[in-house]
């Protein structure tokens, strides 16, 4: 029982996921519809990603960009290049891709500048720059996605009506993070190249390439959208036991555990007869603040599928969904992500994580809610 205790203590998302998912099942009963109501595709392509990467870190893939951002002599660069690279690559590979593939490095980089107490607030930027790097393009995010698909908008108009908000939060973006090195801009990283890329040896190069191919094709999926994604983790499946089984151990299969809770609980909500009453009413003409608000319980790609049915703006459906991952870990399903990267990494550190997280993201929320509110009045 002190092992259980100890290991909730290390794991608080768990237990509040797989709470909200059992609770839910008293709301909807068990069904076949609820079982294809579950979002198996991110389910799919979170675990692919998730055992392709640490493909990446055995057989360190990433070994070209540690050596440029081992290149970088401030710390205030060094963050700038990381939460930009985010921020950037957020638009075309979705935010949880590109925080899957960004945080690693980071605190990698920083514990080898011996700078470990600027992870903290630094990651949290960088899902910052996820969520609002990511709201540009119509497949930067799930809820995007989603939402793009049944509109019938084309992409030049979503771009153009998410640009405002977009350059907005990149110009935050930099303040923030120069506030974070107020006094101290110059302050040297005191890395050098061979201390974060070490070396690429002969004998590993067939597994390299296996997980660049693999990488490429979990990308092709996300782009694509094909619906045949489950052919894809079959591929990857049968390629990791071929290379290297015993990475399957190293998956990080709690964040997928974690995941499927919280989709069962969103699709038990959203097949309750009286709870969808009550959004449709509850939702006409507040958008903005509704989808931001049932997002801190259902997290907004969930948020996205149960209130598009009842909105009548959808622009500000969008802005409040993109707007959420600001408010609380459980606003964004990408924060999840984050947070269960660090806590691998920092046993224990979970509710340091969640108390820092929150600080920097609502000082960010407060700086944009307003804008928010103003610019998607009009719709899209």
């Amino acid at each position: 029982m002190k092992k259980l205790g100890i290991y909730l203590k290390n794991e608080p998302m768990l237990p509040v996921a797989v709470l909200a998912a059992l609770v839910s099942l008293l709301i909807t009963p068990p069904s076949k519809a609820l079982l294809n109501a579950i979002d198996w595709r991110t389910l799919g392509t979170l675990f692919m990603m998730l055992t392709v990467l640490e493909g990446f870190k055995q057989e360190n893939v990433f070994r070209p960009l540690l050596r440029l951002t081992g290149r970088i002599r401030t710390m205030a660069g060094l963050s700038l290049f990381l939460v930009f690279g985010v921020f950037f690559s957020s638009m075309f590979v979705t935010n949880d891709v590109s925080l899957i593939v960004f945080v690693p490095i980071t605190i990698l980089l920083f514990r080898a500048a011996n700078r470990e107490k600027y992870i903290l607030p630094v990651i949290s930027m960088e899902n910052i720059a996820a969520v609002r790097g990511s709201l540009l393009t119509p497949f930067g995010s799930p809820q995007n996605l989603f939402i793009y698909g049944q509109s019938d908008v084309s992409a030049g108009h979503f771009v153009r009506f998410m640009f405002p908000i977009w350059i907005l939060s990149g110009a935050l973006l930099v303040c923030f993070v120069l506030f974070l090195y107020r006094g101290k801009l110059k302050l040297p990283t005191g890395l050098q190249t061979t201390d974060v890329a070490g070396e690429w040896t002969s004998d590993r190069r067939a597994q390299r390439i296996v997980y660049l191919c693999l990488f490429a094709l979990v990308l092709g999926v996300i782009v694509s959208r094909t619906r045949f994604w489950y052919v894809a983790v079959a591929v990857v499946l049968a390629a990791v036991l071929l290379a290297d089984r015993k990475l399957l151990l190293k998956t990080d299969y709690v964040l997928l555990v974690t995941f499927f809770c919280f989709f069962v609980f969103s699709s038990s909500v959203a097949a309750n007869e009286t709870i969808a009453a009550f959004l449709q009413k509850a939702m006409a003409g507040r958008e903005y603040a509704g989808s931001i608000l049932i997002s801190q319980v259902i997290s907004n790609v969930p948020a996205a599928i149960v209130l598009y049915p009842f909105s009548q703006n959808t622009g500000a459906l969008l802005y409040g969904l993109d707007s959420a991952g600001l408010v609380s870990l459980i606003g964004s399903l990408a924060s999840v992500i984050n947070y269960r990267i660090y806590v691998r990494e920092y046993p224990g550190g979970g509710w340091k994580f969640i108390k820092t997280f929150t600080l920097v993201s609502l000082a960010f929320f407060a700086f944009v809610v307003l804008p928010g509110y103003f610019l998607s009045r009009n719709g899209m």
